[in-house]
This record gives C-alpha cells, sequence and structure tokens, in this order.
C-alpha cells in the first residue's frame, strides 16, 4: 500500500495523540528521533508540545503520511527563524513507524520533503542524524551529502557519545 500525504493538517487532539504514539513506538525501537529508550508518552510530551506550538503557530509545517487510515510517517519542516537562511530549511522528528519498515515509507516521505522543498522556494534541506545507526547511509543513497560532525554531541547512555552528522540535499540540482 502507497502512502497518503498530508501537508499542514489540522492539529486536532486526536492527530497530536496519534503523533505523541508514533514517535513513542519509534523512540522505544530504537529510532533516532530525540530520545533513548524506554521512552513513555508523558516523556515525548516534553519536545511534542513546544513542536506542536511551532507548527499551530507558524512557521513551521507538518508533513504527515497514512497507511490507509493508520498515521505511519511524519516529518516537520522546521523554519530557520532568522532572514539570511531562509533559502533553505531543517527538516526534524523525521520518523516511520517501525512496523513499516522495508516497505519504502521512508524514502516516498524524504521524496515528498524535497518535492514540496522546492515548492516551497527552498534551495536545500538539512537533516542531522545520530551516528552509529546506518542512517547516512540510508540519506546519502537519497541525495543528501554529509556536511559535517559534531564529535560526541550525543550521549544516548554512560560511556556512548554518538556523533551528530549534519547531512545536506542540494535541491536545485535535484530531480
Amino acid at each position: 500500500m502507497s502512502l497518503r500525504f498530508v501537508l499542514d493538517p489540522d492539529l486536532t487532539p486526536q492527530l497530536r495523540a496519534e503523533i505523541v504514539d508514533l514517535w513513542v513506538d519509534v523512540s522505544n525501537a530504537d529510532g533516532a528521533v530525540g530520545f533513548v529508550p524506554p521512552v513513555a508518552a508523558d516523556d515525548v510530551h516534553v519536545i511534542a508540545d513546544p513542536a506542536f506550538a511551532g507548527i499551530a503557530d507558524g512557521p513551521d509545517r507538518l508533513l504527515v503520511g497514512y497507511s490507509g487510515d493508520r498515521l505511519v510517517a511524519l516529518l516537520i519542516f522546521s523554519d530557520n527563524r532568522f532572514p539570511l537562511t531562509a533559502h533553505w530549511c531543517v527538516l526534524k522528528r523525521v520518523m516511520v513507524h517501525p512496523d513499516t519498515q522495508g516497505t519504502g515509507y521512508g524514502s516516498a516521505l524524504m521524496g515528498e520533503a524535497a518535492r514540496l522543498g522546492r515548492e516551497f522556494g527552498h534551495e536545500a534541506l538539512h537533516i542531522t542524524v545520530r551516528d552509529g545507526l546506518g542512517l547516512d547511509k540510508f540519506y546519502g543513497r537519497l541525495g543528501y551529502r554529509e556536511i559535517g560532525r559534531l564529535p560526541g554531541a550525543l550521549r544516548v547512555a554512560p560511556g556512548d557519545d554518538r556523533d551528530e552528522i549534519l547531512m545536506w540535499l542540494d535541491l536545485t540540482s535535484v530531480d
């Protein structure tokens, strides 16, 4: 089944709850979306609620993906809130439900993000990636290139510091 994308959906209480549930499921499957398992909904709300405010009040934008009626993917176009960087955008909280891994939903989500990024007038998309999970290879296959690293910037456990990898997609040269 393919994904049906919705840009800027109404952030109803039901959708907010579905997003938090997805975020918990992704986090507890060791997805790199801001947490280390185990995670509960109350933990996620600490980051989700300010993210919801940035979407509801602007200038951030939400892209969600549905398989049938089920929310299975999302990402946030996070505005830089700085005029000198208005020509590019940061993608945050990129996630696909763990039980849909291997279906192509992640690639489809990122393809839609690139299409929309160009439509919004962005010249590039930026994403940060937690090292050690192979995500840099996934994004590399989609045309993103590593532009830098913050060594040991992410402490996922005592004695387990990971690099934060900075990746960049030039939208002016992508078909």
